[in-house]
């Protein structure tokens, strides 16, 4: 993989109005997306990789990015999501063994745009302080400010769940627990996880009837992680409302987490800024232990939607106390809003793998 360096000056315009100045790198298409931040000093790859992150524009906090090269065995997809790469300072010149070319060149060749030389702290410290919004990358010295302000609060996250999943049923040739998997973004993280506790996985896309599911009969159904806004998923809430109503263990993560409180009479409300890093601390109510825990969400589940009786929030999150993860009082539905295993990140919270399988085992219910 050659190395590919430009000299065109890039600008990132928010739909504030704020401008960033910066050099080019990467694509030197124009880009819009959703304006995000991620805290992670590590796993550029596996970030950028994440369908969860599709239709986003992520900016990195930490300063030097792409030092490390890039390598495939990293990725947690088959392709780049991320919609425009944002750093401080862009490593051409990767040092690590194992690196098998240059962030730059990987960029070009799946035609993602990238800003360097900007202030991210000041970026970061925007987004805290104003809340997540849009954003605009250009090369084009002459652009219209206002132009790309009103296409930058035009612009919103839609569709992309039809995207980042499996497009046709893949059945698993392998021997095992057998889960069905309603694949909106699956992780190869998340996937491995499952796998090498002796789950054979059937993969099905976001559009699959409940019907189409259930008449396999699986041991337990899981509802991955994905993008967007989750109450645009109309179709997709009746489906996961069946298959809950079905019987059979279900359990979810970040965009499936979101449905299932949908599909059980909850609510979701858009978060000021989300969490997007590896360094994200949650509560285990019931073992009143706190967990490192990898996430990328913009939106989360407002527990008090729920009429009493319903649901019981098994995590929180330590530095805001929004709901990270949901029992479902008398099922065998659960689901939570963190990443409990990450290429990217900790894996401090695998064990909730186990409690799903523990389900399926025993058919035991939430009190």
């Amino acid at each position: 993989m050659m190395m590919g360096v430009n000299s065109l000056k890039a600008f990132l315009i928010l739909e504030n109005g704020q401008v960033f100045e910066g050099q080019s790198f990467g694509s030197t298409r124009d880009a819009v997306f959703e304006m995000v931040f991620n805290t992670s000093m590590v796993g550029y790859l596996e970030t950028m990789t994440d369908p969860s992150y599709a239709g986003q524009g992520l900016a990195m906090t930490y300063p030097l990015i792409g030092n490390c090269g890039v390598n495939k065995e990293d990725w947690e997809s088959e392709k780049l999501w991320a919609e425009a790469l944002i750093v401080k300072e862009l490593s051409r010149f990767p040092s690590n063994f194992r690196a098998e070319g240059d962030l730059e060149s990987l960029l070009i060749e799946w035609d993602i745009p990238g800003i360097e030389g900007i202030d991210t702290r000041m970026l970061t410290r925007i987004i805290r302080d104003q809340g997540a919004m849009n954003g605009v990358l250009t090369c084009n010295e002459d652009f219209d400010l206002d132009e790309c302000i009103a296409k930058a609060k035009a612009y919103e996250v839609s569709g992309e769940v039809a995207k980042t999943g499996v497009q046709q049923v893949t059945e698993s040739a392998e021997s095992g627990i057998k889960i069905a998997v309603l694949d909106l973004g699956l992780k190869k993280s998340l996937a491995n996880a499952l796998r090498n506790r002796g789950c054979a996985l059937d993969l099905y896309p976001y559009h699959t009837p409940a019907e189409t599911i259930l008449v396999s009969k699986p041991q337990g159904i899981f509802i991955t992680n994905g993008p967007g806004n989750p109450k645009e998923c109309d179709k997709l809430i009746a489906t996961v409302k069946a298959l809950c109503e079905s019987g059979i263990p279900v359990f979810g993560i970040g965009l499936g987490h979101q449905l299932i409180a949908l599909a059980m009479g909850g609510d979701t409300k858009r978060m000021k800024y989300g969490h997007h890093g590896s360094s994200n601390p949650v509560r285990d109510l019931a073992q009143d232990r706190v967990s490192i825990t990898s996430q990328n969400h913009v939106y989360e589940v407002a527990m008090d939607s729920f009429k009493d009786g319903i649901a019981k929030m098994t995590h929180v999150n330590v530095n805001d106390n929004s709901c990270e993860g949901i029992a479902y009082l008398g099922t065998v539905v659960s689901g939570i809003q963190f990443h409990p295993v990450s290429s990217d990140g900790p894996t401090d919270t695998a064990f909730v793998f186990d409690s799903f399988l523990a389900s399926i085992k025993e058919g035991t219910q939430n009190a």
